[in-house]
């Protein structure tokens, strides 16, 4: 999937710029959690607790010149992984990974948008086979390794590394109710925003970037949750072999 790939790269490196670190300190008045800790000490914090968990759930919404994007993804560390991806006009997909199956499930709407150059006749054909319908294949396929950039979650925490990126503490914010300290910084024209958790773990819950040419939310989530990744009933399953 050309579409997967793209928006998968562009979500990485998002992350690669929640490397955070700078100079600077707190107000002596200030209190909470994080009280006397720079913004870099933060980040830093919740950089490790973030890169050591072995599931993670990523909900992202982001604008691309092709059209709104939203996806949802639950990984392990173990390899199995649920998700959807959908993108606005153009229909969308489900993927479920189990071992080294995968399992991916596209609607009318992106059959249609992945097969363009194709003849009408063939792509009509493939619609009343596939839509609605799952395809398995091997994890270990090229073509299918695109549809499941996502369900790499060693790929994606190796992204939480410390750089010399400049972060800013600005108070306190909410993640789905959950109190968090909300962390800034400035690349370019581009404005990217960081909320931390200040309760429990100091785990990473959003990052948002605004003023750039694909502004997004991510939201992270379920962190150390067991990935539920199920093999679809039999009867729902093309035998592509056919």
């Amino acid at each position: 999937m050309r579409l997967v790939t793209r928006i998968s790269v562009n979500t990485l490196c998002a992350l690669a710029l929640v490397g955070l670190a700078a100079c600077g300190t707190d107000s002596p008045k200030e209190t909470g959690p994080f009280a006397g800790q720079s913004g870099p000490e933060v980040a830093n914090k919740a950089l490790t607790a973030t890169n050591g968990v072995k599931s993670l759930r990523i909900a992202l919404d982001m604008t691309t010149p092709d059209g709104r994007v939203k996806a949802d993804f639950a990984s392990s560390l173990g390899g199995d992984c649920t998700g959807t991806m959908a993108l606005d006009g153009q229909g969308a997909m489900e993927v479920v990974k189990t071992g080294g199956t995968v399992y991916t499930k596209f609607d009318e709407a992106m059959l249609r948008s992945e097969m363009t150059d194709e003849p009408k006749a063939e792509v009509d054909a493939a619609v009343e086979m596939l839509a609605g319908k799952w395809m398995e294949s091997k994890a270990s396929d090229p073509d299918t390794a695109e549809a499941t950039e996502f369900c790499d979650l060693k790929a994606l925490l190796e992204e939480f590394e410390a750089n010399d990126n400049a972060a800013e503490k600005k108070g306190p914010s909410k993640v789905a109710g959950k109190p968090a300290l909300r962390l800034t910084e400035k690349d370019g024209k581009e404005t990217f925003t960081f909320d931390v958790a200040t309760e429990g773990s100091p785990y990473l819950l959003r990052v948002t970037s605004r003023g750039g040419k694909e502004p997004m939310t991510m939201n992270l989530s379920d962190f150390d949750v067991p990935v539920v990744a199920e093999k679809p009933a039999a009867k729902d399953i093309v035998d592509l072999e056919q």
